[in-house]
């Protein structure tokens, strides 16, 4: 036990439920053919009926149809594909505009950047210092070109949760097509698409203590929508390829598993984080807001020392977390989110981001606020960053 890990990146990805495993086996060695009922067999027959069943599981949580539902291989594409797939469908009937907010995540940005350099126009909209979009600017930029707006439900760094059913019905007024990344939202908030005026959302198995490599895309009945990847005929022709049975199934049950009271358990354990980070270390900034927050987000700037080595010595002392520092960047930028916030260089540098999951407990709490407390110290010791501070040398 001394050497276990405790696991403070679940936003990155969660370990898998067991029960999950459990409903994923038979699909792996006793039905395991292509899902179809074209060819009549038996088994294939099954294989459909068992992927059709996980769809309307997971479908319902939206409280959407079966039908508005289709599997991808993960976050990723199914943002690539709202994206991609939207322009493609109205590029020639009516604009090449996308708007979408300075700190998405990487598949919307890059999927919208690579439409750039295609010719098409984007407009990236401010957010303030908590990270909340700005509404004002968001309606004026919306032109009789704009095809779509892309605002995620809530950051993957510092948890914002956005107003998407205001963003929505301004779409909704305006005529045009909403996408939302709920990747990290979904199950965790409420999200009803029976009230909230959303055309398309992104969802995925990976955060939720599922199986990783399937995620989910919501059409909305009679958005216009073009295929992007070329293939077969799968997935109500919106994607190409044989579908991922285990990983439906998988999907849905993790979906099952999530519950209110999981969802309470995780944002008092945020919240006591929080408290803790802010009151026993000195000269830290939460980022993001203290409400409207994910509940299981924390991210803090521990300032006048690098993220990375935070990371480095914490990982060292048995715990996971992530930073936003550029050094663990391939771009080699610092983090999008704490710069978009108005943050400078240092603070995104000095970013740590704890996301809790359902295998962490408040001893997992106490005891990283334990350790980062007398990291912090050792580091700003030594740190070129430190600045003459007696609150810094009483630590």
């Amino acid at each position: 036990m001394e050497n276990q890990l405790i696991y403070l990146d679940n936003a990155a990805s969660t370990r898998m439920d067991e029960r999950v495993l459990e409903a994923m086996k038979p699909y792996f060695f006793d039905v395991y053919a292509v899902a179809s009922s074209e060819f009549g067999y038996s088994m294939g027959i099954q294989a459909r009926e068992d992927l059709d069943k996980a769809r309307g599981e997971i479908a319902s949580k939206l409280g959407a149809s079966q039908k508005e539902l289709i599997f991808t291989s993960g976050a990723t594409e199914s943002s690539n594909t709202a994206v991609k797939g939207v322009s493609l469908a109205l590029e020639k009937k009516k604009g090449k505009h996308i708007i979408t907010s300075k700190i998405e995540d990487f598949p919307v940005l890059n999927s919208i950047k690579a439409l750039e350099k295609r010719g098409y126009k984007a407009t990236y909209i401010d957010v303030d210092k908590e990270g909340f979009l700005d509404i004002d600017q968001l309606k004026d930029s919306i032109t009789e070109e704009t095809i779509l707006v892309s605002i995620q439900h809530a950051n993957q760094e510092i948890g914002t949760i956005q107003d998407i059913e205001k963003i929505g019905k301004i779409c909704r007024e305006k005529g045009v097509i909403f996408h939302t990344d709920a990747t990290h939202s979904f199950t965790r908030l409420p999200l009803d698409v029976s009230e909230t005026p959303v055309d398309l959302i992104t969802v995925s198995a990976h955060t939720l203590h599922g199986p990783k490599g399937v995620g989910g895309l919501y059409i909305r009945e009679k958005t216009p929508l073009s295929k992007w990847m070329d293939g077969g005929f799968q997935e109500s022709n919106f994607r190409a390829g044989i579908e991922n049975i285990p990983g439906a199934v998988g999907f849905a049950k993790a979906v099952e598993l999530v519950n209110p009271e999981e969802n309470q358990r995780l944002e008092n354990l945020r919240d006591r984080l929080i408290q803790k980070m802010l009151s026993d270390i000195p000269q830290t900034t939460l980022n993001g807001p203290r409400k409207r927050r994910l509940p299981q987000n924390a991210n803090i700037t521990i300032h006048y020392v690098e993220g990375e080595s935070i990371t480095l010595h914490l990982d060292m002392r048995g715990f996971a977390v992530s930073t936003g520092s550029a050094c663990f960047s391939r771009s080699l930028e610092a983090s999008h989110v704490i710069m978009g916030i108005g943050g400078d260089h240092e603070r995104a540098h000095g970013s740590v981001r704890f996301t809790l999951g359902r295998y962490n407990s408040p001893e997992d709490v106490d005891s990283v606020v334990e350790a980062l407390s007398e990291v912090t110290q050792k580091l700003r010791e030594i740190s070129p960053l430190k600045k003459e501070n007696k609150e810094v040398k009483k630590k």
